[in-house]
């Protein structure tokens, strides 16, 4: 957050525009919702694909809208390749071991898997080169990394939105999340224990926790969940009407 503040005031003072890293659903909110009432500044953010997670922000004084806000971020791709055949690899495990190889935090944007063959990956120029044709471990797997043009990359496909009804015997998130993803509830609880599931972009790990209008469930893998309305039927039962992207 202090990095990105220092950011927006040195566009305010030099008027130019600048990229930020790749930050978090939930810090790009927080940032912009904080930033919102400064008026000469504007911004617009880019993941490098329709729906990505993390996004570089790109902060320009309002006078340079029009020039500037269409403009998209310099992203490169990234492809991790490894065997992962009898020991499957998440995005998470992919992240920590390129952070382990020289990859900053902030250079790294979306990760998926690719089968078993290993993932790919949204980068900065900058980490793209600085990852080339390094090496390195998950577990026992070796991996290998090739930089790419971000056309190049399978690109993961884009979600539809849908809003659709259930009712449930209660409001817990491990239920809607459930019915929402069309998930077992057992497949579901592993998955929050796992980590993978997060509430207003924050980890939750906690399966009875109650949800509220407007809360959004972020499911790894599987898109996000947004609590439209919540009402309780005459059977003590609650209808939940339900955005997915």
């Amino acid at each position: 957050m202090e990095e990105l503040l220092i950011q927006a005031e040195s566009v305010l003072k030099t008027w130019q525009p600048t990229w930020s890293p790749f930050i978090s659903a939930s810090l790009r909110e927080e940032v912009l919702k904080l930033m919102a009432p400064i008026y000469d500044l504007n911004w617009h953010s880019d993941g490098g694909h329709a729906g990505a997670e993390r996004q570089r922000v790109q902060f320009l004084r309002r006078e340079h809208k029009e020039s500037f806000s269409e403009s998209a971020a310099p992203i490169n791709g990234l492809r991790i390749e490894g065997n992962f055949l009898f020991d499957k690899a998440t995005p998470l495990d992919i992240r920590k071991a390129l952070e382990e190889i020289g990859a900053p935090s902030g250079g790294l944007g979306d990760i998926w898997i690719r089968g078993d063959r290993g993932a790919e990956a949204l980068c900065t120029p900058e980490t793209s080169l600085e990852l080339d044709q390094k090496t390195g471990f998950i577990r026992q797997v070796n991996i290998t990394c090739q930089a790419l043009d971000k056309n190049e990359l399978q690109l993961p496909s884009r979600l539809h939105s849908k809003r659709f009804t259930t009712v449930e015997a209660s409001k817990r998130i491990d239920a809607i999340t459930s019915a929402g993803f069309n998930l077992s509830r057992a497949k579901v609880t592993k998955e929050i224990r796992a980590g993978k599931l997060r509430l207003n972009w924050q980890e939750m790990n906690q399966p009875s926790r109650e949800l509220t209008v407007g809360d959004k469930v972020q499911l790894e893998g599987k898109g996000t969940l947004q609590v439209l309305s919540l009402a309780l039927t005459k059977r003590a039962r609650w209808r939940v009407d339900l955005l997915r992207n």
